[in-house]
């Protein structure tokens, strides 16, 4: 099995800053994972090619100890939003994302109307109609 290389890596920082938290964040080169837990634990894996929009969140205690949250919509059906919550440099990490989203979709050659493809099969139908009309 191929071993995908971790891009970037960071703790939760609820307190000042501090990475006192169970949660982790990785950023690899196709995939987020987000790990919780301490005894009962829980990943969640998101394709960076599924990621629409990206939203950098910053409240006054978060800019005021360097961190912030990233806030992800996605086309994952478990995952249509999630937040990679108080982490440090969270521009910078912002930028990456977006840029490998991006990335992700060029090299799977994956448009947005494949994204949304899946979320509405009611326009199927509607195309059909439009095709008998014409």
């Amino acid at each position: 099995m191929e071993e995908l290389k971790v891009v970037w890596k960071d703790r939760k920082r609820p307190i000042f800053g501090l990475p006192l938290s169970f949660t982790k964040y990785k950023l690899l080169e196709d995939k987020i994972l987000i790990d919780t837990g301490l005894l009962s634990t829980k990943q969640e894996e998101v394709k960076l090619y599924r990621i629409m929009d990206v939203t950098l969140r910053r409240s006054l205690w978060q800019r005021i100890f360097g961190v912030g949250t990233i806030h992800c919509c996605s086309a994952d059906k478990t995952s249509p939003e999630f937040d990679i919550l108080d982490i440090k440099k969270p521009f910078e990490v912002k930028e990456m994302i977006s840029k490998m989203a991006e990335e992700q979709r060029d090299k799977k050659r994956i448009t947005g109307r494949e994204i949304f493809a899946d979320t509405d099969d009611d326009n199927d139908d509607d195309d059909d109609e439009l095709d008998d009309v014409h």
